[in-house]
């Protein structure tokens, strides 16, 4: 999922720099969404992934 965040960043990189304003925007969107969810989901697996055992 970080790779595909970091692939729409690049992606509104080259299209901002082309003069493509609103794919640029899209892509930004897209790729601020994807971090979110893999950020929200790597605290989740580090919170409920480090259980200590039980015995």
């Amino acid at each position: 999922m970080l790779y595909w965040a970091a692939v729409f960043f690049i992606i509104a990189i080259i299209a901002a720099l082309f003069g493509f304003g609103g794919l640029a925007a899209s892509a930004v969107g897209v790729a601020k969404i994807l971090f979110l969810v893999f950020l929200v989901l790597a605290v989740i697996a580090f919170l409920f992934g480090r259980r200590l055992p039980t015995g």
